[in-house]
């Protein structure tokens, strides 16, 4: 028993190590510029999907969104998940982005899982409740807020929005391999030390959230966007 135990704690040191030298050692490309032209190379990918279709017909009707190029999950009965991403939102009248506001998701666990993956994440915020939660700052997927695997095909079926019930819908590509990936439990908050930086004072995630996405350093990842939505056949503001 006391050996069983010892190798629980080495486990989860394990991992807590693992995570630790994976999320320091790429330290230097979360810039928020470099986080941004990483969040456009990540939707340029998923863009090129045959499946991707139903993510730009909810990106059409979005609130919001929030990318995140690389989510770390490692585990040995523990787990351990640290990212950090980049949000826009979207007035879906006009078709006008917002932002951008620097988001950090970090999240522990326990149960059946071993490996480690790097995933790239796009959060699709498909109501007014799921964007006021990355507005006003911390908050937790699948507890404050609810979140469920983005359904995939060329095209959302007619009425399938009426089963749309979840506030954020995932979508990711993974590199590694993990058993057990979830993002339930996991914990959003403003990653404020990104939001400084890029705006050059401080101020809250609302405050960033509110000023049009027009700074020549976001354009492009706006244009991609924009480009999806119209693929969906939503608006895009001029």
């Amino acid at each position: 028993m006391k050996r069983k135990g010892a190798c629980n704690v080495l486990a989860c040191l394990g991992v807590i190590l693992l995570l630790a030298g994976l999320v320091f050692g790429a330290e230097a490309s979360t810039a928020p510029d470099a986080r941004i032209e990483d969040a456009l190379k990540v939707l340029q990918e998923m863009s090129q999907q045959e499946d991707c279709g139903t993510m730009a017909d909810l990106l059409a009707r979005a609130k919001g969104v929030a990318i995140f190029p690389q989510v770390v999950k490692a585990g040995l009965m523990f787990g351990a998940r640290h990212g950090r991403g980049v949000v826009l939102k979207r007035d879906s009248v006009n078709g006008q982005w917002f932002g951008p506001s620097f988001v950090e998701i970090t999240g522990l666990s326990y149960g059946l899982q071993i490996g480690v993956q790097s995933t790239a994440l796009v959060l699709v915020i498909t109501n007014e409740r799921g964007m006021k939660s990355f507005e006003e700052g911390s908050f937790t997927l699948g507890g404050d807020l609810s979140v469920a695997a983005g359904p995939l095909g060329r095209h959302l079926e007619a009425g399938t929005d009426i089963e749309l019930k979840a506030a954020i819908y995932s979508y990711s590509m993974s590199k590694g391999a993990f058993i057990g990936f979830s993002l339930e439990g996991a914990k959003v908050n403003p990653d404020d030390a990104a939001n400084e930086l890029y705006w050059k004072r401080s101020a809250s995630s609302s405050e960033f959230l509110q000023r049009k996405a027009t700074d020549s350093r976001i354009r492009p990842l706006v244009k991609e966007l924009s480009g999806l939505v119209l693929k969906g056949g939503g608006k895009t503001s001029v």
